[in-house]
């Protein structure tokens, strides 16, 4: 491992047909992802090269658990507060959001839940899926849209190997850096979820220390909704260090300035202008990406050329890989003659035949024992 900075890793996976997915990610998830992360980076390139390790880590996990012949399935949401700077990678409808100390509330991730997100229908049907709902007698259809076969209500998660390489690992993820007035981040589970809205969460819990805010959480889903499925949720609050408890109350009237919540980085942004919204309480958002093509994610930087052994090293796996073996993620076919084998990054013949499966382009090979 190369890292050298202090970070606070945490993570929320629910899982569904047993816990074997679910206890294999906690397991080693985190060490994937910090294994893609190139040796001898600053600070800032590690936090530059975070989101894509945090792609490469979820997909070796996915791949390294479906080798195990299991059907189990889970959701993976997993949040690195280094700083002021937190970055957030999730597959599944297990939510993070924002609590800002002025009161506003966002959400950091995206549910991936084929009821509600038209956008990865389209790319589960475009990728050989079905997405219907049950079927009961006479052909009457019950309850949320599921993809077939398998009946999965999500399009996303690591796991589910019975039922379509069409159900990616690959997450979405954004990065964002807050102001030193810090903010609270609450991460739960669909139960939560199901029960209050964002909002309500948000303002449910207010003016309480972390651990009883969660316990609050909860009860006010259970309150709402009872108990119909898992709720758990962990809250953690980023502050000053002379703060132990954030403000109770927020501002009654809402400014101008807090309708610029959330404010893309410039390329050209400067330290004093990174000094100007902090002051302000603005949130700065310094990356965001949900697409689920392999290639669009890792990239076209050659910086996974050659090792320290003269090898090349796949972008996922991490193996080692003779020049002669490495797969531009970018080719057409892994037997296209028009790929530029200098072109990184590369994949090994695994990973590669993972990625083609994902995108629909061949049957995995994957079976279930």
């Amino acid at each position: 491992m190369n890292l050298l900075y202090q970070f606070c890793s945490i993570q929320i996976f629910d899982g569904h047909n047993g816990t074997a997915a679910a206890v294999f990610s906690k397991d080693h998830l985190l060490n994937h992802v910090l294994s893609a992360i190139p040796h001898g980076l600053g600070r800032d390139e590690w936090l530059h090269a975070l989101p894509r390790a945090l792609v490469a880590g979820f997909v070796k996990t996915d791949k390294e658990f479906q080798r195990k012949g299991q059907t189990s399935g889970t959701t993976a949401t997993f949040v690195i507060v280094d700083g002021w700077t937190v970055t957030v990678a999730c597959v599944g409808d297990s939510r993070c959001i924002l609590d800002t100390q002025g009161g506003a509330v966002s959400e950091l991730t995206v549910d991936h839940r084929l009821e509600e997100n038209a956008e990865e229908r389209e790319r589960v049907t475009a990728s050989g899926g079905e997405v219907g709902r049950l079927s009961i007698f006479a052909g009457t259809e019950v309850g949320p849209l599921r993809c077939w076969p398998g009946g999965l209500c999500l399009s996303r998660s690591i796991g589910d190997m019975d039922v379509g390489e069409f159900i990616v690992p690959i997450p979405y993820v954004k990065q964002v850096k807050l102001s030193t007035a810090g903010g609270r981040l609450i991460i739960a589970s669909d139960g939560i979820w199901d029960a209050l809205s964002s909002d309500m969460a948000a303002k449910s819990c207010r003016g309480l220390p972390a651990e009883l805010a969660a316990r609050q959480v909860v009860k006010e889903a259970l309150r709402t909704r009872g108990l119909k499925d898992d709720t758990t949720c962990i809250v953690v609050d980023i502050i000053p260090p002379d703060s132990t408890i954030r403000p109770a109350t927020p501002p009654k009237k809402y400014n101008k300035l807090q309708s610029l919540f959330f404010r893309r980085k410039s390329q050209k942004s400067t330290a004093k202008l990174s000094k100007k919204l902090s002051a302000i309480g603005i949130v700065e958002e310094l990356f965001e990406e949900g697409s689920a093509m392999l290639a669009e994610r890792l990239g076209n930087e050659d910086s996974n050329g050659p090792s320290m052994s003269g090898f090349f090293i796949c972008a996922v796996c991490q193996v080692d890989l003779a020049a002669s073996e490495g797969i531009s993620v970018h080719a057409g076919s892994i037997f296209s003659t028009s790929s530029k084998p200098w072109q990184g990054p590369f994949l090994c013949a695994d990973c590669r035949d993972k990625k083609d499966a994902m995108e629909g382009k061949r049957p995995s090979g994957v079976k279930v024992a």
